[in-house]
């Protein structure tokens, strides 16, 4: 048996979150504990050149570091399941569902779990029938992208064809949510069955109207202010809440699950993460941080989970 696991961080890919996914690989061979040898594997946005050299670096898990399409979605942990290598984070199925926004929806309102109102319009029929989500404002999003690409929040329905148009860019078929007021939180899930909440973060953008691109990215883009500054009550409902969405889809490791608290406290479940971001300003190791886990300690435990 090897002294030291081979790691293999799989970052980049053919995404438009390749830069966001360079900086997360880079922060995660930086912070490995010495116990592991860190094998950086930049995926291009075209070509599979990389195969070659992750076949040759003899891994012993790949600790993917990828967000948003290939990385995300399961395609590559198809690959890598081909390949017989283990994997950091969700499978193939809970990767799919998690990154496809509409069966995502699907999924959570035969469970009875609380989402927006919300339509779909397909690229090829741009038909829309705007009476289930009545006047404006909406939010418009692509169906497969993270980290808000392609999303815009609607003010007035003369601005709805811009927004549509933009979200076309990423994806064929494009969400247009009722605009669900309150205040924005996100929580953090670690493990496998045996998962466990972390701390709530309440997120307050600084740089537009939601939390965008360029709030999270940005630096001084968003507070985030963790603990949450809702009642207890209210937290272990958003942590339970976090906590059903993780198993429900069958994710593994790591995920992290966006809601809305309506002005009357009722928590509604946006999107679930399972690769979310682990930049410097990122969410999940700031969650971590607030418990005690320091970021080479997080990595050590997400590895765990995969071997």
């Amino acid at each position: 048996m090897r002294k030291k696991l081979r790691v293999a961080v799989l970052m980049g890919g053919n995404s438009p979150e390749y830069d966001i996914s360079l900086m997360s690989g880079k922060e995660v061979l930086e912070n490995l504990p010495s116990k592991y040898i860190g094998i950086p594997i930049v995926i291009p946005k075209y070509g599979n050149q990389w195969l070659k050299k992750l076949l040759k670096a003899d891994a012993d898990v790949c600790f993917i570091a990828m967000h948003g399409t290939f990385g995300e979605d399961g395609k590559i942990q198809g690959m890598l399941d081909t390949l017989g290598i283990k994997y950091t984070g969700s499978e193939v199925a809970a990767s799919a569902v998690g990154m496809d926004k509409i069966l995502f929806r699907k999924i959570m309102k035969a469970e009875n779990l609380p989402i927006p109102k919300y339509l779909v319009v397909n690229k090829k029929n741009k038909k829309i029938n705007l009476n289930l989500l009545g006047n404006p404002p909406y939010f418009v999003k692509p169906s497969n992208q993270g980290s808000s690409v392609g999303a815009s929040i609607v003010k007035k329905r003369g601005d709805l064809r811009k927004a549509l148009n933009l979200a076309f860019k990423f994806s064929d078929k494009v969400l247009i949510d009722e605009y669900v007021k309150g205040v924005e939180v996100t929580c953090v899930v670690l493990g496998n069955e045996d998962a466990t909440a972390l701390p709530v973060i309440e997120i307050i953008p600084q740089k537009g109207d939601f939390f965008d691109y360029k709030s999270k990215y940005a630096k001084s883009g968003a507070l985030e202010i963790v603990p949450a500054r809702i009642s207890k009550n209210l937290i272990k409902a958003v942590q339970e809440l976090s906590l059903k969405v993780h198993k429900t889809i069958g994710a593994k490791g790591f995920s992290r699950t966006d809601l809305i608290l309506k002005e009357n406290g009722d928590p509604v479940i946006l999107e679930i993460n399972t690769i979310p971001g682990l930049t410097p300003m990122s969410l999940l190791p700031k969650a971590a941080g607030a418990v005690g886990i320091s970021y080479s300690n997080l990595l050590e435990r997400i590895i765990k989970y995969a071997t």
